[in-house]
């Protein structure tokens, strides 16, 4: 400090003029010391008065800084108490220590001091913005992050406010301490904002279409002068439903409507759960079915265009889930409303026929084909992979299936498949199917419509030939950007697609006997023997097999248990806990090896148990848990595996978790049940 003070004296004018008096007098004192005398003293004087005036200019500099300080301090005092904003400080456990008066007109109390300001507004809270700021590290430190900001939207006596804030180091002098921290919050009113943004989002147009599910049928099983009043039946009531909304509906085909209406109208649809849908099932006029709907509804942002698109794609999901349902898609987000009741048969050899000669020509184009089924693949997806399989060789096509590993479900298939010597490099693993791929090269996708539930679901990202069979009720994540879907909910089986399939691309097609057992044993697990989902188009495709030389023993055998799954499956009954009465839930235990048969297998037990209308059964391997869920009909487990992740059917459905142990998994289930009939009885 001294150094600064000695070189400011040396650098000013007038120091540099009292050096050079001091200079001379020095050369004057060596010339003739008592000249020098008089002016040394004239020098002290002079360097006295210096010192002394630059000490007085100083302390009026510091009173005129002290005086605007304190004014500056008076008037920021005066505007912060005046400011038309409401403003608050806070201690950083939220206790008021301050306030403007625009703050205290916001409430009724007459005291705001030393409350706690989330316990007068509910929907701000401090705790969570001041966890955030404070940190503690091992050494008992504060560490305080004064660059955090507060930013939250709250409502007071129904006046939107934008609350801002942040935290302020008042005293950084003293030591790092809370104490030395305060919280400034300003309340800014934007309810003419939020107001607007609300009548924009209310109003915004969305794009809606209505098909009836089984128009067909119906005009089939009635007669001819009673077909007008159904059709009539059904405009009137789609036409007062969507007056209710005071949209516009247009009639364009014979089982298709077109309809606009603004989003303020969608809640009253989904508080009454479309029930659009059960009043149409009321329609009687001598029809043995009743009349089904599904519908498809679509708001995007963007333009109507794009909302009309995304009414196409949730009208296709609700297709593919078996129809009598609704699916929004509102900017991404899908919700589903209905699906009560089970799907019926309603399939033509038109489209098979036509998804042969397609697939036939796809193949043609070719230069090889990979077949891919799901993870963890079961008898329906290497069924169904073998007839493809056939198909190809058939045209002259190598082929090769994806299949990384197999499991207890699969190997008795997989181990004839290798003895019999005919299948030489049928299956390939990831790695070598990435070898194979060229972009020429046809790649189907068999039982599964979900990318992620693929066997190798990077492979789909490298190529953009892609066919999908399969009959799961379709989701909302469907493998994007296929040549060719055959999707058909109402199929007991992906081997009953491609068996049907196999009919038309070659009438002197022959299939060897392994290929034919193994088509027919997809059908055989996916039906239960014939039992459940079974149509009229299930026993031809199974008629079809057995001309092709089906052993129906040597496919009994295939499903024959030794004594320990025997046994394993029997533990899982015995230990079965009933829910609801009427549902069961087990799990392996866990010295079980086959753990998807026995989960499999097991819920196919518990539901030959009187009084059992559903079954849920858990099993883990390593850090995955496995669920299958059965039902007799009256319990969709298809919804219920959804909300768990999985999917399926009505009656037969499953989801993998991952990262839980078994008993989270199990209270995650039982959480998801008891929503679902929580549910179910709300809507009666």
């Amino acid at each position: 400090m001294y150094n600064k003070k000695f070189w400011k004296f040396f650098t000013s004018d007038s120091g540099f003029y009292l050096w050079v008096i001091f200079i001379l007098n020095g050369i004057i004192a060596v010339l003739d010391w008592r000249t020098a005398i008089p002016i040394f003293l004239i020098f002290i004087i002079l360097l006295y008065n210096y010192f002394r005036r630059i000490r007085h200019r100083q302390k009026e500099l510091t009173r005129y800084i002290e005086n605007l300080t304190y004014n500056i301090d008076t008037a920021t005092k005066d505007i912060m108490r005046k400011f038309p904003m409401p403003m608050a400080v806070l201690e950083l456990d939220g206790s008021i220590i301050w306030h403007n008066s625009s703050f205290k007109n916001i409430f009724t109390e007459k005291d705001l001091l030393e409350n706690i300001i989330y316990s007068i507004i509910k929907g701000l809270s401090t705790r969570e913005q001041k966890d955030k700021s404070l940190n503690i590290d091992k050494n008992k430190t504060l560490n305080i992050d004064e660059n955090m900001n507060i930013d939250k939207q709250i409502t007071i006596n129904n006046v939107h406010y934008r609350v801002l804030g942040s935290i302020v180091n008042y005293n950084k002098n003293k030591a790092n301490s809370k104490e030395n921290y305060i919280l400034l919050l300003y309340f800014i009113d934007n309810t003419e904002l939020v107001q607007l943004k609300s009548r924009y989002e209310q109003e915004k147009v969305g794009a809606g279409i209505i098909i009836i599910d089984n128009y067909d049928e119906l005009m089939q099983n009635v007669e001819d002068s009673v077909r007008p009043h159904i059709v009539a039946d059904i405009d009137k009531q789609v036409m007062q439903w969507i007056s209710a909304s005071q949209g516009i509906v247009k009639k364009i085909e014979r089982d298709r409507y077109l309809f606009i209406f603004m989003q303020k109208y969608l809640s009253a649809f989904e508080n009454k759960k479309f029930d659009i849908l059960d009043n149409v099932k009321e329609i009687s006029h001598g029809n043995k079915i009743p009349v089904t709907l599904s519908i498809g509804i679509g708001f995007n942002n963007n333009s109507l265009t794009d909302s009309l698109r995304d009414a196409e794609a949730s009208i296709d999901i609700a297709l593919g889930r078996g129809g009598d349902q609704a699916v929004i898609k509102n900017n991404g987000n899908f919700k589903f409303y209905g699906g009560k009741t089970r799907e019926t048969e309603k399939r033509t050899k038109v489209k098979a026929r036509v998804i042969a000669y397609a697939l036939k020509e796809l193949i043609n184009q070719s230069s090889n084909v990979l077949i891919m089924g799901h993870q963890n693949g079961d008898i329906d997806s290497l069924g169904a992979s073998l007839g493809v399989y056939r198909i190809a060789k058939n045209m002259g096509k190598e082929a090769n299936i994806i299949l990384h590993h197999t499991n207890s479900t699969i190997d008795a298939i997989v181990s004839r498949i290798e003895n019999s010597g005919n299948y030489s490099n049928l299956f390939a693993n990831r790695s070598e199917a990435l070898e194979k791929l060229n972009n020429k090269t046809l790649l189907i996708v068999v039982d599964t419509y979900r990318k992620s539930f693929t066997e190798f679901p990077e492979i789909l990202d490298r190529t953009d030939q892609v066919v999908v069979i399969d009959h799961h009720r379709k989701g909302t994540d469907f493998i994007q950007n296929t040549v060719l879907v055959y999707h058909e909910t109402y199929a007991s089986s992906t081997c009953e697609l491609v068996t049907e399939i196999l009919q038309y691309v070659d009438d002197k097609l022959k299939l060897n006997t392994l290929e034919a057992e193994a088509l027919y044993s997809g059908i055989i697990v996916d039906t239960k023997n014939f039992t459940y989902k079974t149509g009229v188009r299930t026993f031809e495709a199974a008629s079809y097999l057995r001309r092709q030389g089906v052993d129906t023993v040597a496919v009994r055998q295939l499903f024959q248990n030794d004594m320990q799954t025997y046994l394993n499956i029997s533990n899982v009954v015995r230990d079965a806990e009933i829910i609801n009465t009427n549902i069961a839930i087990s799990q392996c235990r866990p010295e079980v090896k086959n753990v998807q048969l026995i989960t499999a297998k097991a819920a196919d037990e518990l539901l030959s148990l009187a009084g059992i209308s559903a079954a849920f059964v858990l099993g883990q391997v390593n850090n995955e848990v496995f669920i299958s869920g059965r039902s007799l009909g009256d319990i969709n487990v298809q919804v219920i595996m959804e909300n768990l992740g999985g999917g399926g059917h009505f009656t037969v459905a499953g989801t993998k978790l991952q990262g839980i142990s078994i008993e989270q998994a199990k209270e995650k289930l039982k959480y998801v049940i008891i929503e679902y009939i929580k549910e179910r009885e709300k809507e009666g």
